[in-house]
């Protein structure tokens, strides 16, 4: 009548043993991975700053060539656009560009492309291919200028975006 009694406390035992020992295990093995995660993460650091101070390199090296760096593009103006389109245009509005309307604005959205300089830094064949995956009533679409109307547009060049589509058919040369 004993022995059913001292066993059960022996068996409670050895479970807590064999936990206390498993969650040992597993403690000990997060930290060894927290050590790995600092190690990467100073790798990274380290990677970033020589790419940084290399970057600055090259545009030392660049201004010495005589190569300019970019220019800022000057912030939207709605009040300009407005004034050479004679109508409100919205910031990144891409039914600004001739040729597209919001069935295609719309595709282009669900492809990643929000904004005029998005838009810009997209290839011809990119778009083709966003329109061609629509299906056959995208397919006539002409977006070869769509990319240059883009860029400005971002810009801010309305009147020469306006005097150029002006001249084009559809978005079409």
């Amino acid at each position: 009548m004993n022995t059913p009694c001292i066993l059960i406390p022996v068996l409670t035992g050895l479970i807590c043993a064999l936990l206390g020992y498993l969650l040992g295990k597993l403690s000990s093995s997060g930290s060894h991975n927290s050590k790995q995660l600092q190690i990467d993460l100073d790798n990274c650091r380290s990677k970033s700053s020589d790419l940084a101070a290399e970057l600055e390199a090259l545009k030392r090296h660049g201004s010495a060539m005589g190569f300019a760096a970019p220019t800022s593009v000057l912030p939207f103006n709605a009040t300009l656009a407005a004034s050479v389109f004679g109508r409100n245009i919205a910031e990144n509005d891409l039914k600004v560009i001739e040729g597209i309307g919001p069935k295609i604005e719309e595709l282009f959205n669900t492809s990643g492309i929000f904004s005029w300089k998005a838009l810009s830094e997209t290839s011809v064949d990119r778009c083709n291919e966003i329109l061609h995956k629509a299906g056959e009533r995208f397919v006539i679409h002409n977006p070869t200028t769509w990319p240059r109307q883009a860029r400005m547009a971002y810009e801010g060049r309305w009147q020469e975006l306006k005097d150029w589509q002006d001249k084009l058919d559809g978005g079409r040369e």
